[in-house]
């Protein structure tokens, strides 16, 4: 009869918990790894953002600063335009009405003699009406004192009467359309007479004139 060797068919026993322990400290060391990238990868992305939001930031004060400016080209450019319409309109009024002046003149002699009667006064005044409505002014007055910027003198005298450079009679009218004169007046001129002493001014009082207190009065008989 055999001896059978006690142990051999029997399993030696393993602790059961030695393999969790060596597993949960593994795990533990990779969450830990986890959460120690994590702020790092924030902190990343966070920087990139910020970069984006600058870059956005001066690409709107760049189109900011485009819009600006052409907007205040644009103004400049209506501003010139209406200008230059402005302009335009004005030369071409006064280069009208500078036709019509020596028809307005033709009327001015006309109503001079008495010869505007009639349906030519009708059609003559309705012209000078329309004129005015277009801006046309007429100047010029006897007595008014010379001013070469808006009178031509082409006839020159003396006066004793006078005391300044004066226009004595108006040869023309001019005209002008707001401040742009567009024809001059055409006058005779004044000058006070040449070596005319000014008027002697009368005195009281001081001179040489005796007062009566000097005069020795007569004696009494």
């Amino acid at each position: 009869m055999s001896e059978e060797t006690p142990g051999f068919d029997e399993k030696p026993e393993v602790p059961t918990g030695a393999g969790s322990d060596d597993a949960e400290p593994k795990a533990a060391d990779s969450s830990k790894k986890e959460d120690e990238a994590a702020p790092a990868g924030d902190t990343a992305q966070d920087v990139a953002l910020l970069a984006q939001l600058d870059q956005a930031r001066t690409a709107l004060g760049e189109r900011t600063a485009d819009l600006q400016r052409l907007q205040a080209e644009y103004q400049n450019y209506r501003r010139r335009v209406e200008r230059d319409r402005v302009a335009v309109k004005e030369i071409a009024v006064a280069s009208l009405l500078t036709e019509l002046l020596p028809t307005l003149d033709d009327i001015g002699r006309a109503r001079e003699h008495g010869e505007l009667v009639g349906g030519f006064k009708s059609v003559a005044e309705s012209l000078e009406t329309a004129a005015a409505k277009m801006g046309l002014q007429q100047f010029g007055k006897e007595g008014e004192p010379f001013d070469p910027t808006i009178h031509e003198a082409l006839m020159h005298s003396y006066a004793p009467d006078v005391t300044e450079t004066t226009c004595v009679a108006i040869l023309q009218p001019g005209y002008r359309i707001g401040e742009r004169t567009i024809r001059p007046a055409r006058v005779a001129v004044a000058e006070p007479q040449p070596g005319a002493a000014p008027a002697a001014k009368s005195e009281s009082g001081d001179g040489d004139t005796p007062s009566d207190k000097d005069t020795d009065a007569p004696d009494k008989g």
